[in-house]
């Protein structure tokens, strides 16, 4: 019998499971833990509308106030989880207080990575949080010169936003290209062309080893090579880990995020959703994977719940088609499936020098992902192909 069920994380992750669970039927008791002070709210628009358009934080805000309070949830905000009984079926807040469950859902997300220099350091930013994200903006209405260290779709993101409110913005990484981990060098290349072309300084293929400091602020960024890359706001945007600090002595198993079979559980009465889950995917040869893509929390959610109510019996696994995106400058680019950087990547339809493409990736002679550059219309025919032979891409494309 489930009369108590415990949500941990209220990000889009934990709503969207509180919400499936009351509108599948579910009666019992339920809580939902956060450990921000602000109700769930949407972390795309952070590194974009938030920290560049104005919006207020509230305009990030998942549901109001009355729609929240219609679910029916015991809402614990600024409130952290720091540990987890699977024997006692007990999760224990910050506060001291021991929730008791008949399910969990851990859908605590992530925290950012930090560099061993300049954390606390003024002037050095990370971006995770509506607080984040916040003191951010507000950091920038100053005029500052910018550096972002990490070229991913974060740190990419940082630098087109500051650079579109005119800062001056450097953009630094370790890689040849921007995004080469995510969708690999030649799209990569391009992206790094939409940032020269806006004015952003691209510093590619550096090792960021310190911090200039100028009192008790930062006045730059450090390089291998000697270089010193002048700041005085640095944003460290090199990826993030999965929020399991908290789980270390619940028995759970542990590695890149909460390690889940296919249906998303972790262990009798415990599932995980969102980015801190971690899942065999048949898409990838039973391979596990980690999504920390927007849609996902909300697909991963919903599943759990519809396996959590259905029982052993009735579960089902797991197996989404990812999906993600990135705007910058203007540009919209989109990705599914999977985009590795060590994949043949093709343009299959438009034109790279007119910013308008579909580009498929193949690994082995298989379809195993596409990406639309302004382009949202052609990824369409890479969808319906994934999983599928190149040649069958091929084909389709001759025919049409």
């Amino acid at each position: 019998m489930l009369n108590r069920i415990v949500v941990v994380g209220a990000a889009a992750a934990g709503l969207t499971a509180v919400e499936t669970l009351r509108a599948k039927g579910y009666e019992g008791g339920l809580t939902l833990v956060g450990d921000e002070r602000h109700p769930p709210y949407d972390r795309p628009p952070l590194s974009k509308e938030l920290l560049g358009e104005g919006w207020e934080p509230r305009s990030t805000w998942l549901r109001k106030e009355d729609v929240l309070a219609a679910v029916e949830v015991d809402l614990r905000l600024g409130c952290r989880a720091t540990g987890l009984d699977q024997a006692a079926r007990t999760v224990t807040l910050s506060t001291g207080e021991k929730l008791p469950y008949d399910a969990a859902i851990i859908a605590t997300g992530l925290r950012p990575r930090r560099l061993p220099c300049g954390d606390g350091l003024r002037g050095v930013h990370v971006l995770r949080s509506l607080d984040d994200a916040v003191r951010l903006r507000e950091a920038l209405l100053a005029g500052p010169k910018v550096a972002v260290i990490g070229a991913g779709f974060l740190g990419a993101e940082i630098a087109a936003t500051a650079r579109g409110a005119g800062l001056d913005v450097t953009l630094i990484d370790t890689n040849d290209q921007p995004l080469a981990r995510q969708v690999g060098v030649e799209i990569g290349g391009l992206v790094a062309g939409l940032h020269r072309d806006h004015g952003v300084r691209l510093v590619l293929g550096a090792d960021v080893v310190g911090m200039a400091r100028d009192g008790a602020g930062v006045r730059g960024v450090l390089l291998s090579d000697g270089t010193v890359v002048d700041a005085d706001l640095v944003v460290v945007a090199i990826g993030s880990v999965p929020a399991v600090d908290w789980l270390a002595d619940s028995g759970l198993p542990l590695g890149d995020g909460v390690l889940c079979d296919t249906y998303c559980r972790a262990a009798p009465g415990v599932w995980a959703a969102g980015d801190v889950a971690n899942w065999p995917h048949p898409m990838v040869a039973g391979a596990r994977v980690r999504l920390e893509q927007r849609t996902n929390a909300a697909q991963q959610a919903m599943a759990v719940v519809a396996n959590l109510l259905a029982g052993d019996e009735g579960a089902r696994p797991y197996t989404p088609v990812p999906f993600g995106w990135t705007h910058q400058f203007g540009a919209k680019i989109q990705t599914i499936g999977w985009c590795p950087p060590d994949a043949r990547t093709e343009i299959i339809s438009g034109s790279a020098a007119d910013r308008e493409f579909v580009a498929a990736y193949h690994r082995d002679g298989i379809l195993v992902g596409g990406l639309g550059w302004n382009s949202a219309r052609g990824l369409r025919q890479c969808r319906m192909l994934l999983g599928r032979p190149s040649a069958e891409l091929a084909a389709t494309a001759a025919a049409v």
